[in-house]
């Protein structure tokens, strides 16, 4: 058994392991994990809960044998499913949530089988800690520049075609898994937990090239339920702007492609827009729900943006008293025009704001 201390966020980047294994609860691991680790508890959620009850309560000896049995039933059906057909010559990595007992245990039988196991120093709040001293105790490590635009300019469309082109982005509403508004939670998923969110925030910030932009997508600093860390937020508010301009009819159209897992379904659509009920008179919100019900998904677009988000966005805080520093203007937000308006602002971002 070996054990691993990480230096930094940047260590698991490059780990002598084949497959990082999180220990904990799956009540744990959904909050926070080393991202890309798989979760093979020890304990589930009511086993840990019951084993923390009678060590408080009872006896620490009637909980660590009645802990022991647990990890070891659990340890023979991990071994007998997922872990079946790993080789002789795996390599985990494993942790818990300090580097203790669970992870140790686990390490324990692993090793007996003959894989050459490593346990995480100081477990999951090791890691925590490297992520918090990442976000909220350094700088953001690399230039940054806001691609910025009115609701419906294909905004995270165009930051993955940058990134396929070789740019630097840091797609924000990817990681925290939401659209960037009420509409903009996918239908049947839901926001990772802030901590979770942070921890795969830290990952890409790790990769990024601190002598390259990075595109972000003009955000507030909340998405959703998400807390965008004060560095970051600070370093987009001070970043300079560039702007997608294109005509209410061509965004109309692609709003109405991009939230077609919403127009499809036509509960969810009502619900949301009765959600901006506090923001909008309920003639407004009947001539909505009025568009909605007819299917008349490019009118309804175009009326949340003329009534709703475009004079929002015009207030947003990364937009005052600062001019876009580059507007690109397109006719048409197809596959065609995205495919130019990527190939020009990765250009620009490789030319003129990487000599800035």
């Amino acid at each position: 058994m070996q054990r691993l201390t990480l230096r930094s966020v940047a260590d698991i980047l490059s780990l002598p392991y084949d497959e990082v294994i999180d220990t904990r609860s799956p009540g744990e691991y959904a909050e926070d994990h080393v991202p890309g680790a798989v979760n093979l508890p020890s304990l589930d959620n009511d086993e840990r809960a019951r084993v923390g009850t009678v060590y408080v309560q009872d006896s620490r000896f009637k909980a660590r044998r009645m802990g022991a049995a647990l990890v070891a039933k659990n340890a023979a059906r991990h071994l007998e499913t997922y872990l079946a057909d790993k080789p002789a010559g795996y390599r985990p990595l494993v942790y818990c949530w300090r580097g203790g007992m669970r992870s140790n245990a686990i390490a324990l039988i692993y090793g007996q089988i003959g894989w050459r196991v490593g346990v995480l120093e100081g477990g999951w709040r090791s890691w925590r800690r490297l992520v918090q001293q990442a976000l909220y105790d350094a700088p953001f490590p690399a230039p940054v520049v806001v691609l910025d635009g009115n609701t419906g300019t294909a905004k995270t469309a165009l930051l993955q075609r940058i990134r396929a082109m070789g740019g630097q982005v840091l797609d924000l509403e990817g990681l925290a898994r939401h659209r960037g508004s009420l509409f903009g939670l996918t239908v049947g998923e839901s926001q990772p937990a802030q901590k979770g969110f942070e921890s795969a925030l830290a990952v890409e910030m790790a990769k990024l090239d601190p002598a390259r932009p990075v595109l972000v997508e003009a955000e507030s600093n909340r998405i959703g339920e998400i807390r965008v860390p004060p560095a970051l937020w600070s370093s987009m508010q001070a970043a300079p702007r560039i702007e997608i301009a294109a005509p209410l009819e061509a965004r109309a159209e692609w709003l109405t492609h991009a939230y077609a897992d919403v127009t499809a379904d036509p509960a969810e659509l009502a619900a949301r827009i009765a959600a901006l009920q506090p923001y909008q008179s309920r003639e407004t919100i009947e001539a909505w729900q009025k568009l909605a019900g007819e299917r008349d998904f490019l009118r309804l677009a175009a009326a949340l943006m003329q009534g709703h988000y475009d004079p929002r966005y015009a207030r947003t805080r990364l937009r005052q008293g600062k001019p876009a520093l580059r507007v690109y203007a397109s006719d048409s937000l197809d596959d065609a025009a995205q495919d130019t308006l990527a190939q020009r602002i990765a250009a620009d971002l490789e030319g003129y704001f990487s000599n800035r």
